[in-house]
């Protein structure tokens, strides 16, 4: 005897297939969902953040001058932030501190705090760890033959970094910083632009980014200066903004508090 099976309805297959489907990819997502979630929480977990503003609720902020090439124009920059009384942080590249040592000098004479910028300018990322830790040790042992303080602060050449950048950095004593508001003065757009991204929605605890040879940096600063004044900010340096004892960074590189547990 022979046995046959009668073809399904083909509409009913249709059916039985977008079924299928439709449970198959609801078992996706809610199976996806959360291990999507948790692996983004996971990698947040593990970045590792360098200072990029502070918590305060004074009405501080700190401004930042990188110095890697030039060096003509500083003193005239010492010169502005004395008459408005202002104090900032040079991060100094060793190659600039052995051609301008008697700069080096005058900032720190005149109250101003020097931070490590490297040695030699790489980009941190692309050299190996015993590199990164020979960058900075080179850098500090010029600056302390100069002030005869080691400076206590870096900042990434390139603002360039990941973990192992910060990690290495932190184990040789030092807090990483980058900034809050670039005012983008290397783009040599006039002064006008440089005002205008240096003084706009300025908050306590920002630390701004300048560079002491760009183009337009003296015929700006003067009014930077003035605008903050007006703004009611008091300028000090970054290892005078940051906070003391325990403190935690956020997801935005903001420096807060450690809440207590």
């Amino acid at each position: 005897m022979t046995h046959s099976t009668a073809p399904a309805h083909p509409k009913k297959a249709a059916y039985t297939r977008a079924a299928l489907c439709l449970l198959l990819s609801v078992l996706t997502f809610c199976y996806a969902g959360p291990l999507h979630q948790d692996a983004t929480t996971v990698l947040a977990a593990k970045r590792i953040l360098p200072v990029y503003s502070v918590e305060r609720d004074d009405r501080v902020i700190s401004i930042s001058f990188d110095a890697s090439w030039g060096g003509d124009q500083t003193m005239r920059i010492l010169d502005l932030l004395d008459e408005y009384n202002a104090k900032a942080t040079f991060f100094l590249v060793g190659i600039w501190v052995d051609k301008y040592p008697e700069l080096v000098k005058e900032i720190h004479d005149r109250g101003h705090e020097i931070g490590n910028h490297s040695s030699k300018h790489p980009h941190m990322t692309k050299i190996s760890e015993s590199r990164m830790r020979q960058e900075l040790s080179d850098m500090a042992e010029k600056l302390e033959a100069i002030t005869g303080e080691k400076p206590t602060l870096f900042r990434p050449p390139y603002g360039d970094y990941n973990n192992t950048v910060v990690s290495v950095a932190r184990s040789e004593g030092y807090e990483v910083v980058q900034w809050s508001i670039d005012s983008l003065d290397w783009k040599n757009k006039g002064a006008a632009d440089l005002i205008r991204r240096a003084t706009t929605n300025v908050a306590p605890g920002d630390i701004v980014l300048f560079h002491n040879d760009s183009k337009y940096i003296l015929d700006a600063l003067p009014t930077i200066l003035k605008t903050y004044h007006q703004q009611g900010f008091t300028l000090i340096p970054v290892g005078e903004l940051l906070l003391e004892g325990n403190t935690t960074i956020d997801v935005q590189g903001r420096q807060h508090p450690a809440k207590a547990e």
